[in-house]
């Protein structure tokens, strides 16, 4: 495989445009409320080694598709890191759902749209993975074609993956959350440009 593969890059910049979820936290801080501090570290310590799992998968991918790998080695890859990211995923769904609601106006309800929303997207990653299983990888073409398709999914994840969780953290939770130091780190995880 001589050059660079272009549907190689894709598939990195369609991850690096943002299919780590990682919760982006405004930062601020005010003297808040106990009850809604207690809450705020409870997920904001259980969800940051899943965005770290979820940024190392991501990284993985981004190193095997930009190192212009052999096809079953990219797939390889792919498979297991789509894997890690679903199972974090719904690690974060699980863990927000084990908080319980934070003590705000609407908080059950942001609640469990969050939780919807992180379980659906452990599911669309576990859909990737599957995808990326039955490619064919002596095909260069075709696994070329199977990449571009999956590049394209994994975009449109990015893109609605982050609605339920900013609603979650509207107001006074971004803000108690804003305060937690496992969050802080938790945002700021750098993701490559490309």
């Amino acid at each position: 495989m001589e050059g660079t593969n272009p549907v190689n890059k894709k598939l990195a910049a369609a991850l690096s445009g943002g299919a780590v979820l990682v919760l982006a936290l405004s930062g601020c801080s005010d003297d808040g409320d106990k009850k809604l501090d207690d809450w705020a570290k409870k997920v904001c310590d259980s969800v940051q080694p899943q965005s770290k799992k979820i940024a190392d998968a991501n990284a993985a991918i981004q190193k095997e598709t930009s190192d212009n790998s052999a096809p079953a080695d990219v797939q390889k890859t792919d498979s297991k890191a789509f894997q890690d990211m679903s199972d974090a995923y719904k690690a974060m769904g699980a863990s927000v759902k084990g908080a319980g609601a934070p003590p705000v106006d609407g908080g059950q309800k942001k609640t469990d749209d969050a939780v919807k929303e992180l379980n659906a997207i452990s599911k669309s990653y576990e859909g990737l993975k599957k995808q990326v299983d039955d490619l064919d990888t002596k095909d260069q073409a075709d696994f070329a074609d199977g990449l571009k398709n999956i590049a394209g999914e994994l975009d449109k994840l990015s893109k609605s993956g982050n609605e339920a969780l900013e609603k979650l953290q509207e107001g006074e939770v971004g803000k108690a959350m804003g305060k937690q130091d496992s969050c802080k780190s938790a945002s700021a995880t750098p993701s490559a440009k490309s």
